[in-house]
């Protein structure tokens, strides 16, 4: 079955249609027998949430294929720019999709960083910080990032000279990790203060492998690491990409999509968790699409969204829907 007829398995009616939202948090790609490009982009935000405008996060698409290593990710900016461009041409309606982008550099390269992040800025007015994807497990049933990163990245020497380089550019860093890193992440938030760090993917708790099964304790330790992370205040977080088949809620095997209620029953305490730690000027929900594509619809994962915070306050639903993404990457 194909996953547009799969997913389109679920329709529901959409919850405050009118909200604005910045979905802070997607991806653009043209994979073997996977795209997701404008096109797709505009039908999911055009599917009845009121999308203002979108953060384009890294995910090695469109890279240089000439030149210096290090600079051939400068590629994918200038790809997601045009893509902004054309959507601030109005012609494809008032989103203004790709307002900010998230690329990547190799912190590991050190000081010798700041020349790549140089070059990204000079082809972006848009560009707002990297993703250096930290994700690690020693389980080989644990997918690592794409950045294959080594153990102990968060403190390796020569990464954090890198991460040095991003905060006189005013650049903010996403935090792709596994739940068992985030008191890397905590240790390295503490000794940078000056920069902007954003939580990805609730850290990424694993529900897969050698995790599986143990979610009442991994939820336990989860809740304690996280309520420590946000007393960090340069920390915001990103409330969504829960769904990925590495979580192990296994939505994604199922022969019909979730629902925005089994979202909520499934993944509510963990967002109620964060808000409560961060409160709602730091936090910001996300789509982390196409990846949770794998779960559910666009359309649904942001009804689920609005169900969470419900009773929530008109101002408390604009920090959370909006105006915390927009702030944080100076939309």
């Amino acid at each position: 079955m194909q996953p547009s007829v799969w997913l389109a398995q679920v329709q529901e009616e959409i919850i405050e249609p009118d909200l604005p939202i910045c979905d802070p948090h997607h991806h653009l790609w043209d994979h073997p027998g996977s795209r997701y490009l404008l096109d797709e982009l505009l039908a999911d935000t055009g599917s009845g949430h009121n999308v203002v405008s979108t953060v384009f996060v890294e995910c090695a698409s469109m890279y240089r294929a000439d030149g210096p290593a290090a600079e051939q990710p400068v590629g994918e900016t200038e790809f997601v720019n045009g893509v902004a461009a054309m959507f601030a041409s109005g012609q494809y309606g008032p989103i203004r999709a790709c307002a900010g982008i998230v690329g990547f550099a190799d912190l590991m390269l050190g000081a010798d960083v700041g020349a790549v992040l140089d070059a990204h800025q000079q082809v972006s007015s848009r560009f707002r910080g990297i993703r250096h994807a930290a994700s690690w497990d020693a389980d080989p049933r644990v997918r690592n990032a794409h950045t294959n990163p080594p153990r102990g990245i968060l403190l390796d020497a020569r990464f954090r000279t890198g991460f040095a380089e991003l905060a006189p550019r005013r650049l903010s860093f996403d935090a792709w990790l596994y739940h068992p890193q985030i008191p890397e992440l905590t240790a390295l938030a503490q000794d940078f203060p000056d920069t902007t760090i954003v939580f990805d993917h609730f850290g990424g708790p694993l529900g897969i492998g050698p995790y599986e099964g143990r979610q009442e304790e991994i939820f336990a330790q989860w809740r304690e690491d996280v309520a420590a992370l946000a007393r960090c205040p340069n920390v915001y977080a990103k409330l969504g990409g829960l769904v990925m088949p590495i979580n192990g809620f296994g939505f994604h095997r199922r022969e019909q999509p979730a629902t925005s209620d089994e979202i909520v029953a499934a993944t509510g305490r963990y967002y109620r968790h964060a808000i409560d730690c961060f409160g709602v000027e730091r936090c910001m929900f996300e789509s982390n699409f196409p990846v949770d594509r794998q779960s559910c619809s666009y359309a649904v994962l942001w009804n689920a969204f609005k169900k969470l915070v419900a009773d929530a306050s008109p101002a408390e639903k604009r920090w959370l829907f909006h105006d915390t993404a927009a702030r944080a990457y100076r939309i």
